[in-house]
């Protein structure tokens, strides 16, 4: 699993990322003094679990806890007690109080880690299987047998995804993360936080925008360079 540490103690963060180190299951991706670096973070990076610090300065953990995407899990490491029942009302996975008995952190972290499996159990269920040329999705209770080559974007919404094809649409329960993760990646590019591309039906693009039939999708900052330069070394291959 992903993770960040967030906490504007400097002590504190070394003596979580200590233990974090201990477990072989994680991976740190970052260690934040407050929340705002770390919403900047967590808006281009997939994080699967924060640890997360509640008294800051300027927002607070409890606030910040509400902006994260639904399925990043935290866990909150705080010197204070007395916000355990706030934790409850963002569905914290646990809540452990400082100095952190290790063997409490590693309970908190297997919850975690059984609930992030969870997760991703029934997002791929909703992907039956993936071929070279296909993909069965889940939808309206149902398999729909869609070709790869026939998948003009796909555009994620909050827990859902939107698979557009010329003259079809379906949606169906997962993160863009998860299917961008089973999509063969010479054929299909993340452009932005919410579209993946089927670069065979880009039709034309410039700085900001790329087109494919009658739609214009924007290039997100932190994906252009990335595009730019697999895209067109995938042409160059061709």
């Amino acid at each position: 699993m992903k993770c960040i540490i967030v906490d504007d103690e400097p002590i504190a963060r070394e003596g979580i990322k200590l233990m974090v180190d201990e477990i072989s299951q994680l991976l740190l991706l970052g260690c934040f003094n407050n929340a705002e670096t770390a919403s900047e973070f967590i808006n281009r990076t997939t994080v699967d679990l924060i640890f997360l610090d509640i008294n800051m300065p300027g927002i607070n953990g409890i606030e910040f806890a509400r902006s994260v995407p639904k399925h990043t899990l935290i866990i909150f490491t705080t010197a204070y007690s007395q916000y355990a029942l706030d934790s409850y009302e963002v569905d914290a996975i646990d809540y452990l109080v400082k100095p952190i008995d290790p063997l409490k952190f590693r309970k908190a972290v297997n919850k975690a880690i059984v609930y992030h499996s969870l997760l991703l159990n029934e997002e791929k269920k909703n992907v039956e299987t993936i071929e070279e040329e296909f993909i069965f999705v889940k939808s309206d209770r149902k398999y729909f047998k869609v070709s790869l080559g026939d998948i003009l974007f796909i555009e994620g919404l909050k827990d859902y995804v939107i698979i557009q094809m010329e003259n079809q649409r379906i949606i169906s329960r997962m993160r863009l993360k998860t299917i961008h993760d089973l999509l063969p990646s010479k054929t299909f590019f993340r452009i932005n936080k919410s579209y993946i591309v089927n670069k065979n039906h880009i039709d034309s693009f410039d700085n900001n925008d790329v087109f494919i039939k009658t739609y214009e999708i924007a290039i997100g900052n932190t994906y252009r360079e990335e595009f730019f330069r697999d895209f067109i070394n995938n042409c160059k291959s061709l």
